[in-house]
């Protein structure tokens, strides 16, 4: 794990990561305490690229949950293999020539199928994974309630085995884009920490580690424009992501000065709803001069 908070920074930094003093807190003394850190923030603002980023400083797997309407068990934690279970009994009554014990040990390890949860708490990994629980928001309130056993112990119960406890507790980030409310009981359980958009000089920063093949005066354009389309009354202002996606294609389009024409055309980089795109053409002039 990391040493300390300008640790956290530094090390995050090596991997592309450009943090803040309050993220770096928040996932060191989460690291140490062993909690959950849940991140909330908008869209694109690096909530997710955490969880990467900590796999990857840490050499250990990432489990991901992407979480959708309608998540259940069967589709988070296991499953039973039904088709291999009835192929076993099929051989096994063609092996005996009858039905004696042909459906013994049916409900045992070898036909579950384990999903991200169970997975995360598996006790072959050497060390402790990342499991991600990306975008909890979007799963129905119930699933959060089955998510409280796990956060509190680790450990989940399947009736025809047991309780299956984690050897390495899971290092564990769960984000969500804040479209409801997550309740208290599952909050109280972590870390909790809010990703904003980040400042002028963070922002430069992030899009020099990630695009280099700008130039340093259109990073600065770049940044500057898009930090002002934030400021204007949008449907979907655009995150960070959108933010590297468009400079990475102005560096494909050789572009060397940021006119007026190149933003025009480019702003589906940018915006991702077309009334947002209509309205910021009309705009675009003034804001390119601010920037």
């Amino acid at each position: 794990m990391f040493d300390s908070i300008d640790d956290t920074i530094e090390e995050l930094s090596h991997l592309s990561y450009i943090t803040d003093k309050g993220l770096a807190t928040s996932l060191f003394l989460a690291l140490e305490m062993e909690r959950a850190l849940f991140l909330e923030g908008e869209p694109g603002v690096g909530k997710t690229e955490v969880a990467k980023v900590l796999s990857t400083a840490f050499d250990t797997p990432l489990i991901r949950l992407q979480c959708y309407e309608g998540l259940d068990i069967n589709q988070a934690v296991y499953e039973w293999n039904y088709p291999r279970q009835l192929l076993e009994i099929q051989a096994r009554r063609d092996a005996s020539g009858g039905l004696e014990h042909v459906t013994d040990d049916i409900f045992g390890e070898d036909f579950l199928l384990k999903r991200p949860l169970l997975k995360a708490i598996d006790q072959s990994h050497e060390k402790a994974p990342v499991l991600l629980i990306d975008e909890l928001d979007r799963a129905d309130e119930e699933f959060e309630s089955f998510l409280l056993e796990l956060l509190s112990d680790f450990q989940v119960t399947i009736p025809e085995i047991g309780t299956l406890e984690a050897e390495h507790k899971p290092v564990t980030i769960i984000t969500s884009n804040r479209t409801r409310e997550i309740h208290d009981a599952l909050k109280r359980r972590c870390v909790y920490h809010w990703i904003d958009y980040p400042s002028l000089e963070k922002e430069t920063e992030i899009v020099r580690h990630k695009v280099p093949g700008l130039s340093d005066r259109l990073t600065r354009r770049v940044v500057a424009f898009v930090q002002d389309v934030r400021r204007q009354d949008l449907y979907k202002l655009p995150g960070v992501s959108e933010t590297l996606d468009w400079a990475e294609a102005l560096t494909h389009l050789g572009t060397e000065n940021l006119d007026l024409e190149t933003v025009k055309t480019t702003l589906g980089f940018l915006l991702k709803n077309q009334d947002d795109v209509d309205k910021l053409r009309d705009r675009a002039a003034g804001l390119l001069r601010e920037a």
